[in-house]
């Protein structure tokens, strides 16, 4: 058996890759951002073009099923599974990561929606709102203990801080978006299938439910690796904004994928760049930039229309390929 240090050793190694990819790069443009002085912005560059392909992946399954919300649901759950972390490090001082208790407090939120749903027959809406509710309500009530100044600290995961991307969660990020992406590239057939009929997947032999719940737990752990930088507050937007701009430019949902990627990447660099030069909170200037890029989105998805059907992508519901065959 592998032992532990060295998976750790070769996260951390890649983490020291990247920064001399930065370094050298600041050293080919001269942007005073990147500067090797500055390896927590390399590390919150990192993040954040991880976040820019997890996101709009998870995203454009959830967007086509009508789930935009959960996004939403899911950070005000990770947000007290943050708060929890803080209690239990200012209470027992165990010394855990808080994002590592997000991470559990989400999954769990995830699956907790999914159940509601198939054991209540309630909507997926109502689900997610008792869910909304529960979190921020936990969060909100160990935030009132104030155990060893908790309010204070809760502050940089409600609305992100380039600064607070230690290395150890960038490290975090990583096993994530590996864990997120060989998720996806395993399933994708599946929840595909899933995603666009449900019943024609139950008859073709899919575990409808069991897809549903992984792609409610991969939610969640986008959520809680995009809180780094975003905040609890904006994390939704990441899953949403970048697709709802690639279905206006996209005739199939593998396009519509690789658009909304090369949305979110624009949009996370652009406003990396411009909160660091204007000293502004970064998670709210990557969702601005990110609404703005949809307005583009729109904007060139009417011209299209305007120049003729050959010219334009099919904007209504995204097609989905033929490729989706159960094994």
């Amino acid at each position: 058996m592998i032992p532990s240090t060295l998976y750790t050793g070769v996260l951390y190694g890649l983490l020291e890759l990247w920064y001399w990819v930065m370094t050298q790069t600041w050293k080919l443009t001269g942007l005073a951002m990147i500067s090797p002085e500055y390896t927590f912005m390399h590390r919150a560059i990192l993040v954040g073009l991880c976040i820019g392909v997890m996101a709009p992946v998870i995203g454009t399954f959830l967007v086509h099923r009508q789930l935009a919300l959960i996004g939403d649901a899911l950070a005000h759950t990770a947000f007290a599974g943050v708060a929890v972390g803080l209690f239990l490090n200012g209470v027992f001082t165990i010394g855990v990561s808080p994002y590592l208790t997000a991470v559990v407090v989400a999954v769990i939120a995830a699956l907790s929606i999914e159940l509601i749903s198939e054991t209540t027959d309630a909507y997926n809406d109502v689900s997610m709102a008792i869910v909304l509710s529960t979190g921020f309500a936990l969060g909100s009530t160990l935030i009132s203990l104030n155990a060893g100044g908790l309010a204070v600290g809760i502050n940089q995961y409600l609305f992100g801080n380039l600064s607070t991307v230690s290395a150890d969660n960038a490290v975090i990020l990583l096993v994530l978006f590996a864990i997120i992406v060989v998720t996806v590239a395993i399933t994708r057939n599946q929840l595909l299938y899933v995603t666009f009929d449900e019943t024609a997947a139950a008859v073709a032999g899919f575990s409808v439910t069991w897809y549903n719940r992984i792609m409610v737990m991969l939610t969640a752990l986008v959520v809680v690796g995009a809180m780094q930088i975003m905040g609890v507050i904006l994390v939704a937007a990441m899953l949403v904004v970048p697709v709802a701009g690639a279905t206006q430019l996209s005739r199939s949902f593998r396009e519509s994928i690789f658009v909304s990627i090369a949305l979110a990447e624009l949009a996370v660099l652009l406003g990396i760049g411009l909160a660091y030069y204007a000293e502004a909170t970064a998670g709210g200037v990557i969702v601005l930039v990110a609404v703005a890029l949809y307005g583009c989105a729109v904007a060139i998805g009417k011209l299209l229309d305007r120049l003729g059907p050959e010219s334009s992508p099919t904007v209504a519901p995204i097609q989905a390929e033929d490729d989706t065959t159960a094994d």
